[in-house]
């Protein structure tokens, strides 16, 4: 890969960590904040929700306000706003006041989601996009895999606030890596007018646009599945199999393993045979490991390892879905990329957000519920690829 890719993929990457680690490294710290606030494990539950709904719906403005005013100025506000909020949750005097700060720091990850696509799409397309954006998968991926154990370590000598301290440090990182090695990719004489209209123009483009929306929606079961292991793992993990936070982070590590090797073929499978080929036969794999984990289960199978195992597998596959279908769902939309990203990633947000909900009321503490979510989201993927790309041009000479 060229050194200038190699750049801008680890300035990105890093930058799109910032909102998987204000996720990521606060859940060993779940179980404690729940005791420390004398709450049910569904209110602490509650902090991740609120996080997701502000995470998703907010892209919806960074995209459109990073086409009219440039990349890097919605990104400077969005990480104040988050450090800020991450200081505010470290002192919450109560979960309530978590929960709401949670919100707030959603609002500010927000610019760190989105933004980085677009700026991916003004410099490039295809196989040279895909690349990139799986070499910040790589970054990207390692957050899973540090993230719990670096909020482990922070939480055991100074309690679970620690953590949010850290994101914080993380943030101030950030905004020196924009200020000082991060270029405005975008001109100002591409920049879009600030007219409303444009902007539910652009929406409705997209929103009528079958390949936009059916490579947005696989994405979308992807995040969904990942983010139902997120809402109970450290619940499941500690109380059902007993492990310690240490070994927790340990174990959701295995999780990102699978993402993180295969994620890093995606560019060379799709130059090869084709990015839609391979977000196929990866839903393909992603719903067979997700039905045959739940098959087993309910066989009475229920192994740690075996669990572990193939929810591995199973993100092995997404490690090829996720940053192939990003990069097919933009193609067509250069001229509108910031908010074809941002209406994107806010679709997947809210289907992460949907499941977090629905698998925190749905929790009886046992494996079951987690196997059921996973497998529901393999199969709506494969079904989506079925039913409704199906009908797009470009499947049809795919």
């Amino acid at each position: 890969m060229k050194p200038e890719l190699i750049k801008t993929a680890l300035i990105l990457g890093l930058l799109s960590c910032v909102g998987p680690f204000a996720i990521d490294m606060y859940l060993p710290a779940m179980p404690a904040m729940a005791e420390d606030y004398g709450v049910p494990t569904a209110m602490s539950q509650y902090t991740l929700v609120s996080f997701f709904i502000a995470f998703g719906i907010c892209q919806l403005f960074y995209g459109p306000a990073a086409d009219m005013f440039g990349r890097k100025p919605p990104l400077y506000f969005g990480l104040v706003l988050f450090l800020f909020a991450s200081v505010g949750c470290a002192l919450a005097p109560t979960i309530e006041w978590l929960i709401a700060l949670r919100f707030v720091q959603g609002i500010g990850a927000a610019s760190v989601m989105s933004i980085p696509r677009a700026i991916i799409r003004d410099r490039y397309t295809g196989t040279e996009a895909t690349r990139l954006m799986t070499t910040i998968m790589l970054v990207v991926s390692i957050s899973p895999m540090l993230a719990p154990l670096v909020g482990s370590l922070l939480m055991e000598p100074f309690g679970w606030p620690a953590v949010f301290y850290g994101v914080a440090l993380a943030t101030l990182a950030s905004l020196m890596l924009i200020r000082f090695a991060l270029p405005e990719t975008l001109p100002e004489s591409a920049r879009t007018p600030i007219r409303l209209g444009a902007m539910f123009d652009a929406f409705r483009v997209l929103l009528q646009d079958a390949y936009f929306m059916g490579m947005t929606l696989i994405g979308g079961m992807a995040m969904a599945s990942f983010f139902s292991f997120l809402s109970i793992a450290a619940f499941l993990y500690t109380d059902y199999y007993g492990l310690t936070p240490t070994q927790f982070s340990l174990a959701f590590a295995m999780n990102a393993l699978g993402f993180f090797v295969t994620s890093q073929f995606a560019a060379n499978l799709c130059e090869r045979f084709g990015g839609v080929p391979v977000v196929k036969w990866a839903v393909a794999g992603f719903a067979l490991s997700a039905l045959l984990n739940l098959l087993l289960n309910l066989l009475g199978v229920d192994d740690f390892a075996v669990l572990v195992g193939l929810l591995l597998l199973g993100n092995g596959f997404l490690g090829l879905v996720v940053p192939t279908s990003m990069v097919l769902s933009l193609d067509d939309h250069g001229p509108i990329a910031g908010t074809a990203a941002a209406l994107g990633g806010t679709l997947q947000m809210m289907l992460g957000a949907a499941a977090i909900g629905i698998v925190s009321a749905a929790f009886d503490g046992s494996p079951l519920t987690l196997v059921v979510a996973i497998a529901t989201c393999g199969v709506l993927a494969a079904l989506l690829f079925m039913c409704v790309l199906r009908r797009s041009p470009q499947l049809a000479t795919s």
